[in-house]
């Protein structure tokens, strides 16, 4: 019988996962609070609040095994389908990532490097912090904030005027920034029988908080195997099953941990196309205890997201190797709608694949 996968959260993410699993005959299951949810287009969708016990029954009755596509699911409602079907990954590590200090807090503990940071519940203890980091630093939200949401610069005493009174109220937590050459991203996958595999390492470019490209493989640094082996540590020490995404910051001598998501995530998007095995699928797979697939990948890739509109002639440009995937979402300021993926043997020829359709897009990256 094939397995029926039910998946917290309708968005993108869960619409790839569904999308890489019906060819292997895998059924799914949406869960959402919005009935607008993208995955809906392709399967089943229950709309309810992520609290209502009575819809999260009716959903565990239709499906053997349940994951999530984003890690602000709270953890309370996978608890409870965790005592009527196998989830992945487990609450506790998604206790874990939803707070920045406990995250940065377990990191340590396992002996890899963090930025430096200080607790903050009031005004006086960001200034207080704030000189203690000489004036360079980034105030989070510890709860709820991604893609640059939650997030204030702090590069001067003036600065924090800027900060609302209200944010107060909310735990927070100030970084002091990191120096980094570039950011990477570590793509892990872990079955419950212990078997990993990752990915060639991501480098990434972000603009306002939120990616906007992604290079794989990355140009090639002394720097990549510790990191690369921190993540792996990371996802054996968290008994993590699924996909686990581990983001770095890379100095010209450290590597330091910025944030992992607990799930699929956008700089592993060119999987899709340009490994042998998708994040997508090594994901289903490792929650279902399937031997993971080959990660191994031909020449190079690139990911470009397309944020708030798509370009009107978008699909209008056919190029070889070139994969555009829409998302079936509303456009909107800052709303990832959609990306595309750019193959290529080479460094070189990549770059001359992104430059050239950059300019037939008319559009910046």
């Amino acid at each position: 019988m094939n397995p029926k996968i039910g998946i917290l959260g309708g968005g993108q993410l869960a619409r790839m996962m569904a999308l890489s699993g019906y060819p292997l005959g895998f059924e799914f299951v949406f869960f959402d609070p919005s009935a607008n949810a993208c995955a809906g287009q392709l399967g089943e969708l229950m709309v309810a609040d992520y609290h209502n016990e009575v819809a999260l029954e009716e959903f565990c009755q239709k499906v053997d095994i349940v994951t999530i596509d984003f890690e602000n699911v709270p953890v309370d409602t996978l608890r409870f389908v965790q005592k009527k079907k196998p989830v992945f990954p487990s609450p506790d590590v998604l206790e874990i990532a939803q707070d920045r200090l406990t995250e940065k807090q377990f990191c340590r503990n396992h002996g890899i490097p963090t930025a430096e940071f200080e607790i903050i519940n009031s005004c006086s203890e960001l200034k207080f912090a704030a000189k203690k980091f000489n004036y360079d630093g980034i105030l989070k939200t510890r709860r709820m904030g991604y893609d640059g949401k939650g997030q204030f610069r702090i590069d001067s005493a003036e600065s924090i005027n800027s900060v609302p009174d209200e944010l107060y109220s909310q735990d927070l937590i100030l970084e002091q920034r990191v120096p980094f050459v570039r950011e990477v991203s570590v793509i892990v996958a872990r079955n419950g029988l212990g078997a990993i595999k990752t990915w060639p390492l991501c480098e990434n470019k972000h603009k306002d908080g939120i990616l906007t490209t992604t290079i794989v493989p990355a140009k090639s640094s002394p720097l990549d195997e510790e990191t690369t082996s921190h993540a792996v540590k990371l996802a054996e020490v968290l008994n993590y099953v699924g996909v686990l995404v581990i983001e770095f910051f890379q100095t010209n001598e450290q590597v330091f941990v910025n944030e992992m998501a607990p799930r699929v995530h956008n700089s592993g998007h060119w999987t899709i196309e340009g490994a042998h095995t998708s994040q997508f699928e090594n994901h289903l797979r490792a929650g279902l205890n399937l031997p993971l697939g080959s990660t191994a990948m031909n020449g190079m890739a690139a990911m470009l997201n397309w944020i708030g509109a798509f370009p009107d002639n978008v699909l209008s440009i056919i190029e070889p190797d070139l994969y555009w995937h829409l998302y079936g979402k509303e456009p909107r300021p800052g709303r990832k709608i959609g990306h595309s993926t750019l193959l290529a043997p080479t460094p070189q020829e990549l770059h001359d694949k992104i430059v050239n359709l950059v300019k037939k897009l008319g559009v910046q990256l």
